[in-house]
């Protein structure tokens, strides 16, 4: 039986933590920041994490 590959676009976009749960970095922090305020400019700073419900559909793509 062949490897499992990682799914390339996934794997740039989420990582996985050791406790198993999906990081991702926020979207709208590329261009047009004048219109956004600091403090949702400040929010999206931080990662995220995906939902409980979308996690394991991410976590195949991204084999160990």
């Amino acid at each position: 039986m062949g490897k499992i590959k990682t799914h390339k676009a996934t794997a740039k976009r989420f990582s996985v933590t050791k406790s198993g749960k999906v990081k991702l970095n926020h979207t709208n922090r590329r261009h047009k920041l004048g219109l956004k305020t600091a403090k949702r400019k400040r929010q999206l700073r931080k990662a995220g994490f995906l939902s409980e419900s979308m996690a394991p559909t991410v976590r195949t793509l991204l084999p160990r």
